[in-house]
């Protein structure tokens, strides 16, 4: 098969960070709202997957997000793990499970990228991304939102902080593999990299904006877990097509002195322009 397709915190002031030409933002410019949210879960990383699985779950139950990205997912027969997207989507209740890996289906070890959905989906379409050498994929639905069908896109990118000619190439790629179309897009994921590194440039003005804005919190990236802080997880929406009502993280609070991953997820409300 070719390489092309290989299968298928509150913030209101986002608002005013990201301007929509042409648009008033009052009720009667506003079509649907959509909850959309992505966490690194961390595949099994720690050896306490349960006690995290029981943290993820709580966390992305509280956000009642239509849609939701996951990266580093895992499934591993040889340690009896069923893949954690679809586990996790059974225990919220999610319909469509949907996940990609640089591995074959069937392969006994697979981990990538997946996206739960409440919608109907349309379309699946799945991607490795170049350079081939970093084994990077990317995941698109097409699902039906009301009336209109709206892309959702989950990826994760090279994680070296000096790899930005590598990310910059697997944003081209990704960018390039999407449909040449009108649909509206929502692009999301951990891009490894804070908005103003030179490899995110395709994913900011004047097409895309940043559902979490610069500044709105200092870390999605766990310093608990040893990491230095910086927002590396994001969810970018077209400006044309969307405005962000709500945005924040989640999972940034430990239990019992555990987290649900080392990284915390993002979550934002946005509503579809007319």
């Amino acid at each position: 098969m070719p390489k092309a397709e290989f299968d298928r915190r509150t913030i209101l002031a986002g608002i005013a960070a990201i301007p929509f030409s042409g648009c008033a933002l009052h009720a009667a410019s506003l079509a649907t709202s959509i909850g959309i949210a992505t966490f690194n879960i961390w595949h099994d990383a720690g050896g306490n997957w349960p006690a995290r699985l029981a943290l993820l779950t709580a966390a992305l139950r509280a956000t009642d997000a239509d849609v939701i990205a996951l990266q580093e997912v895992l499934e591993d027969a040889g340690k009896g793990l069923p893949n954690q997207a679809s586990t996790i989507a059974n225990a919220l209740g999610y319909p469509e499970v949907h996940f990609v890996a640089v591995e074959s289906e069937g392969a006994p070890k697979r981990y990538g990228n997946a996206i739960l959905t409440r919608w109907p989906v349309i379309e699946i379409a799945r991607r490795r991304l170049e350079p081939l050498s970093d084994f990077r994929t990317a995941i698109r639905l097409r699902v039906q939102i009301g009336s209109e069908p709206v892309d959702i896109v989950a990826t994760h990118l090279a994680w070296q902080p000096e790899a930005a000619a590598v990310r910059t190439q697997q944003a081209t790629d990704l960018l390039d593999w999407l449909p040449d179309d009108a649909v509206p897009r929502i692009i999301m994921g951990d891009f490894n990299a804070p908005l103003d590194d030179p490899g995110l440039r395709a994913f900011g003005p004047p097409r895309f904006a940043s559902a979490l804005p610069r500044g709105a919190t200092a870390t999605t990236f766990n310093p608990e877990r040893g990491h230095k802080p910086r927002v590396i997880d994001h969810i970018f929406v077209e400006r044309s097509k969307f405005v962000v009502t709500d945005a924040h993280i989640i999972g940034d609070t430990p239990v019992n002195g555990e987290y649900p991953s080392d990284h915390f997820g993002v979550v934002a409300r946005v509503a579809r322009l007319r």
